[in-house]
């Protein structure tokens, strides 16, 4: 019997997830059907999704009109998430702006392919009630949560332990202080994975590991007690779950993000995909970890210890970092002032413990116009 295909809405098109999100759904034509694309200000790139994908609805940030469209018209995110038709919602868009069409999706009853950690990190509760109410489930994306819930599949019984996997960064192994003139183009040369911009320097800060942590707490609902760091330089094992009689599973790969956007996508059947590198056990050698030495990556306990406040102060985390990260991508201030910049930031932050969505939202871009506005106060931290 012909399996019909599933129909997917992408959040997110144009950026690094989208764009390889699209690359698994291009190999497999007959197992997906593309309904929406939501794009940020790269139209051009856009309109030739709209031509390969054809699309029936379309979103851009700034409200122009891709070319290419004549049977695809525009529509809000929320009206792309909740399509009557849609099997999925791939939220792939960075920042907050795909938060409430993912918790609008889940409350419908919709799947979500979850590539945005900030959204789990800045709203946990909010989605995990969307997602019991809709009855439907939150897939992860991002490769750690991604294998932690490979890992999980099946067990009957809850963890006792979820094991995080970091890489580093494209700074690992140097101090702190050696790094107050590295530019942005140093930055954002990781040694193994190829990502976006954001992610490539909040993985350098190992900010990135911290919202990782708070995402698993989240999503596995799991003590931060029971969620731990480790160094794993290869990239190949994304991490690894210990169970009640001290077993440890651990999910291994290529350190490519086409394999948890697939493994989501193709959920819940496992699909050879030809265009995917394999896994070769004696072509990758040896397999090595260290413990996390925080005095390398200040950044990753001020990220944990806000994040573990609860309430608004997540979301003003999410905002402070995202504008910490923009004034250094920008030359606006060193690399090593980012974590001071993201603590002066967070400095007159009010917080509100049971925060609305749209209390969420506004902490969120309040804390990042107070991060921006105070760039020569910042200047030479």
């Amino acid at each position: 019997m012909k399996r019909s295909p599933k129909r997917v809405v992408l959040l997110g098109s144009t950026g690094s997830v989208g764009t390889q999100t699209l690359d698994v759904i291009r190999t497999f034509p007959d197992r997906f059907q593309v309904l929406g694309l939501a794009a940020g200000r790269n139209v051009d790139l856009l309109s030739s999704q709209i031509a390969e994908f054809r699309p029936y609805r379309y979103y851009t940030a700034d409200g122009r009109e891709p070319v290419n469209c004549a049977d695809c018209r525009p529509a809000s995110l929320i009206e792309l998430a909740t399509l009557n038709d849609v099997d999925l919602v791939v939220a792939a868009m960075s920042g907050a702006d795909a938060l409430e069409p993912a918790i609008a999706a889940l409350r419908a009853g919709i799947p979500v392919a979850l590539a945005n950690k900030e959204l789990v990190v800045m709203a946990g509760e909010h989605l995990r009630d969307a997602a019991k109410h809709g009855g439907t489930e939150i897939l992860p994306v991002d490769s750690e949560p991604s294998a932690i819930w490979q890992c999980l599949r099946g067990e009957l019984q809850p963890p006792r332990r979820l094991i995080i996997t970091a890489s580093g960064g494209a700074f690992r192994d140097r101090s702190w202080d050696a790094l107050r003139s590295v530019s942005p183009e140093e930055a954002l040369e990781h040694p193994t994975w190829q990502m976006g911009r954001k992610i490539t320097i909040d993985s350098a800060t190992l900010i990135n590991k911290a919202l990782e942590v708070i995402e698993a707490h989240w999503l596995f609902d799991m003590p931060y007690e029971q969620i731990d760091v480790v160094m794993h330089k290869q990239s190949i094992i994304h991490s690894m779950v210990e169970f009640q009689d001290g077993s440890v599973k651990a999910q291994l790969g290529p350190p490519d993000l086409r394999y948890p956007i697939q493994c989501a996508l193709t959920h819940p059947d496992r699909v050879e995909n030809v265009n995917l590198p394999r896994f070769d056990p004696v072509e990758v050698g040896n397999l090595t970890f260290e413990k996390l030495d925080t005095s390398l990556y200040p950044c990753f306990n001020l990220a944990l210890d806000v994040g573990r406040r609860g309430g608004t102060w997540r979301a003003a985390l999410v905002g402070a970092d995202e504008a910490a990260v923009e004034l250094f991508l920008a030359g606006k201030i060193g690399f090593t002032d980012i974590g001071p910049v993201i603590e002066r930031g967070l400095r007159d932050h009010q917080p509100i413990m049971e925060p609305s969505l749209r209390q969420i939202m506004e902490a969120v871009a309040e804390t990042a116009r107070r991060v921006r506005s105070a760039v020569p106060v910042f200047k030479g931290v």
